[in-house]
Order: C-alpha cells, then structure tokens, then sequence
C-alpha cells in the first residue's frame, strides 16, 4: 500500500484514499476467500456422491489451500497496479486545482514576511486592546469613587442645611455668620484653656519649690 499521505485529498473526500483502497483490497480478500470454501463444499458434496473415490477431504482442503495461495498472490499483484492507477487517476487531486474553502488563499496569498508583520500587527493590537479595557476599568472605578465621594458631600450638605434650619428657628440669623462666629468663639476658648492650663502649670511649679 503507498504511504503518501495525500492531505489535500483527505480534505476533499473527508477520508483517506489509503484507507479506502486498503477496505476494498480486505473486502476482494473476504470475498476471495468466501468463494473458496464454497468450492470445497461443493467439492466435498461432489466426493460424497462418487462411489469408490480414493480422494480423501484432507486432499481436498491442502489441494484448495494451494490454490487459494495461488489466487491471492496474483490478485496482490493485480492490486497494486490497480492501487497506482486509483491513486493517480481517480483519488488524486492534479495540484492546479483548487478546493472552493481554499480560493480564498489564492485571493489574498500572503509571503511569509507579509504573514510575520501581520502577525507582529495583530499583537499591537491586542496589547492596545488590552491596555484600553485596563484604562476603562480604572475610569469606571474613578467614577464610583466620585459616586462616593459626592453622595458623602449630600449628606454633608443635608446636614449643613438642617443647621441651619435650626439656627432659624432660634433666631440665630444666617448660619454662615453663625458658624464664623461660634469658630472664633471656639479659638477664643480654645486660648484661654491654654492660657489657664499655662498659669495652673507654672502654679504648681512654685508649690513644689516652696
């Protein structure tokens, strides 16, 4: 059997021409030897009804053996020729022919070189995909930062406001003034707990030196 692979073939036929051939040389070897025992049936039968025959079935089995030998050496020569011929004529594709899914590659034939840039193309591109997704992922996390951050900001804003809603209700005037001056009076306070703490301080220094 040949050992060409014979792919471009195998992809049009969906099998290999090997395999096909050799299932047809086994199914002529099963027929061939099918045909064979029946002879020798017969043979027997025949023996069966011939009075006074000296030939013995043992005879007839060696005599159908030999010449079953004879039969299929001459049909694996016969085969192999009728292999070359099936191989070059019926199951080969001529190499000017082109399967319809592989015109493409004819339409758009790219070097080896040209195949290579493309290739070093296409990996800038995936990085630069990669780095874009990277940076919208950072900007979608920015954005619900801010999201935070301003739902905080409301919440101090709501909380300004009821302050001052209250400071309206007590007749505090505007809260802005309000706070500026509950700041200064709380700086004010501020320096004279320090102020008092200092003189406590030095108080207790002039104690311990008395």
């Amino acid at each position: 059997m040949s050992v060409n692979p014979m792919i471009y073939e195998t992809q049009f036929f969906g099998f290999t021409p090997q395999t096909c051939l050799l299932r047809v040389y086994i199914a002529f070897q099963d027929y061939l030897f099918e045909m064979m025992l029946v002879v020798e049936g017969v043979m027997l039968k025949k023996l069966d009804g011939t009075p006074g025959c000296k030939i013995s079935p043992s005879q007839i089995r060696k005599c159908t053996e030999k010449f079953l030998l004879f039969m299929k050496e001459h049909f694996d020569k016969l085969f192999s020729k009728m292999e070359e011929v099936l191989l070059q004529l019926v199951l080969n594709i001529p190499k000017n022919v082109l399967l319809p899914e592989d015109r493409v590659h004819e339409q758009y034939s790219y070097s080896k070189e040209e195949f290579q840039a493309l290739q070093e193309e296409l990996q800038q591109l995936q990085q630069q995909c990669r780095a874009e997704a990277a940076a919208g992922q950072a900007l979608r996390a920015e954005l619900e930062e801010q999201k935070a951050v301003k739902a905080e900001l409301e919440k101090i804003l709501q909380c300004f406001d009821g302050l001052e809603n209250i400071c309206r209700e007590h007749g505090a005037g505007n809260f802005k003034e309000s706070f500026a001056l509950l700041t200064q009076s709380s700086k004010k306070l501020q320096d004279v707990l320090r102020d008092v703490e200092e003189k406590s301080r030095k108080m207790k220094q002039r104690d311990q030196l008395a």
